[in-house]
């Protein structure tokens, strides 16, 4: 049986996230950047994210099914579409945004495919939630929350309109 229960306010998050963003672009001196999220939570949370921020530009869609690393344990997704960056990543600042922080490894995967777009000059990490179960060094620079799961548990961003963010306990039917 699987359950679902609220977890925290999605929308007092990305308004935090939001001047947490703003903050450090200001501090590392960048006026300008475009933001990507990864499929598919990330993009919605990208988008939202970049309403909060004021954000003219469109904001990019990664799909790093192909770029894991470990695909052949998980299994390739049914749905992989192609990802769409409708700017250059060449020497372009980016704000990369994901849902949930976990292992690291689609962080990993996503900068692997930013990369063979072209070298980006800056890549931001923002984050809803991060869970702490790290395989890679990887940190996001904007974090919404940390969340500490019980065994059998996993967290998921629900969406696109409205965005909640849930824990799944149990075993899927």
């Amino acid at each position: 049986m699987m359950t679902e229960d609220p977890l925290v306010d999605v929308g007092s998050l990305l308004q935090s996230m939001a001047q947490k963003v703003t903050s450090l672009m200001q501090a590392r001196n960048i006026g300008h950047y475009e933001i990507v999220g990864i499929r598919s939570g990330g993009v919605w949370l990208a988008k939202a994210l970049g309403a909060e921020l004021g954000h003219r530009g469109a904001v990019g869609e990664l799909d790093i099914s192909f770029y894991r690393d470990d695909f052949t344990r998980i299994g390739l997704h049914p749905r992989v579409r192609p990802s769409a960056l409708p700017f250059a990543t060449e020497d372009q600042n980016l704000l990369l945004v994901d849902d949930v922080l976990m292992s690291g490894r689609t962080i990993r995967a996503a900068m692997n495919e930013l990369f063979d777009f072209g070298r980006p000059a800056s890549i931001t990490l923002a984050v809803l939630a991060d869970i702490g179960q790290r395989e890679l060094p990887i940190q996001p620079d904007v974090l919404g929350c940390t969340l500490h799961l019980k065994p059998g548990q996993r967290v998921k961003l629900l969406g696109p309109e409205p965005l909640n963010l849930v824990v799944k306990q149990g075993v899927p039917t």
